[in-house]
């Protein structure tokens, strides 16, 4: 009854890919900015050998208690280069499963085009406000009286391929808004057709807060996934966290979206004590929504702190065949000017009872290697990019 629980640390990139710059990415290394802060400890991580990792070597594990420094390690890294031309969730995402786009998704940095809009206005029966780029914070706060007093809907999006809504729930409840975005989702195609679409509700009294009940709207996988390969050959996928939205819920046989971190990891370890064979695929989101975004360094740091404390649970959970892989889908270097996702390599640690640890498999091209790799460990025959890693599979 083998098990993969896979999680991505949602934007806990390793470092600034070749071609950062195109990007406007140079300089950005997101984990290495959390751990200039004070708040900061990963012992377990790297007992697992996070800070062995090609271009990791030479950021410190934390001065916090219990902090360690070690040259051996028991789990197996690598870092993995990104094919597709993206820094977006759903892109790396997919890439993870075996799908690297071969056209990036289209980004709107000058605000979507009139057509668009007015299709939206017009579908929805509302105004729309903003329409631009814009932090998600900020533009509740400069747009949230405006959207009040005339009931028009905040649109916006950012440097990813996103079109996000945000509307008060005291006028416009959330399930509504999910209406809205919906309606966009169906408008959003062709050369309209964004990665995502997301709901952004929030509430109280000026300057506001957004709520915790966030919905992504994704385009449908374009083609097999790891969740699709193994869903047909009866291999049960469960989806904690944010993983059924950016998959359109395809191949995917159970889900249970979170409210935070610190409930994603829980039911992470809740699905570790159930008897299934397959994948547990866990997006931990708050590190780029939270902190990421917000340029929040301390509090970056304090989330991954929190989750290398939760690893010996997490690691006691497994049985003998079973595999914890940690990896992430993008960066979001909170201490660069930048609000935005950035381009950088990302982390693979993998560890199990029955592995073969202390080994580094390198760079490997392609985030399409995890998802070939646990393809194997189920012995399912696919068609998806990618190579083995065989430092893993055949430990």
């Amino acid at each position: 009854m083998a098990r993969v629980f896979l999680i991505v640390l949602d934007s806990c990139g390793v470092g600034e890919m070749p071609d950062a710059a195109d990007f406007g990415d140079e300089g950005s290394f997101t984990l290495r900015s959390a751990a200039r802060s004070p708040y900061f400890s990963m012992p377990n991580a790297e007992r697992l050998g996070l800070f062995h990792i090609n271009g990791v070597r030479g950021v410190v594990c934390g001065s916090g208690e219990g902090a360690v420094s070690t040259d051996s390690f028991d789990g197996v890294v690598c870092r993995l280069a990104e094919v597709s031309k993206g820094k977006d969730t759903t892109t790396g995402h997919w890439e993870i499963a075996g799908l690297p786009l071969q056209k990036p998704f289209p980004t709107f940095p000058k605000g979507f085009p009139k057509r668009l809009i007015n299709a939206l206005s017009k579908a929805t029966g509302r105004g729309i406000l903003c329409n631009k780029p814009y932090s998600g914070t900020d533009v509740i706060r400069d747009y949230g009286k405006e959207q009040l007093e005339t009931g028009a809907l905040i649109v916006y999006t950012s440097a990813d391929s996103v079109l996000q809504i945000a509307a008060h729930d005291a006028l416009i409840p959330t399930e509504q808004l999910y209406e809205y975005c919906e309606i966009a989702r169906k408008l959003c195609t062709g050369a309209y057709g964004v990665g995502r679409v997301i709901a952004r509700p929030f509430t109280g009294e000026w300057p506001y807060t957004r709520t915790a009940l966030r919905h992504d709207f994704s385009l449908e996988p374009t083609g097999d996934t790891l969740l699709d390969v193994l869903s047909r050959a009866g291999v049960e996928v469960r989806s904690v966290g944010k993983i059924v939205d950016i998959f359109a819920g395809r191949g995917i046989g159970s889900f249970q979206r979170t409210s935070c971190n610190e409930e994603g990891i829980d039911v992470t370890l809740k699905q570790m004590s159930e008897d299934f064979t397959g994948l547990c695929f866990t997006n931990l989101v708050d590190f780029d929504m939270k902190y990421g975004h917000r340029n929040d360094v301390d509090g970056y740091a304090k989330a991954l702190t929190y989750f290398d404390t939760k690893l010996p649970e997490l690691m006691a959970g497994l049985r003998e065949d079973d595999w914890l892989m940690i990896t992430a889908d993008h960066g979001c270097d909170p201490a660069t000017a930048s609000t935005d996702h950035s381009r950088e390599y990302i982390p693979l640690v993998a560890w199990g009872p029955g592995m073969r640890g202390g080994v580094n498999a390198g760079t490997r091209i392609g985030f399409s290697d995890i998802g070939k790799t646990i393809a194997a460990k189920f012995g399912v025959d696919n068609e998806l990019a990618g190579t083995v890693i065989r430092e893993i599979a055949e430990s």
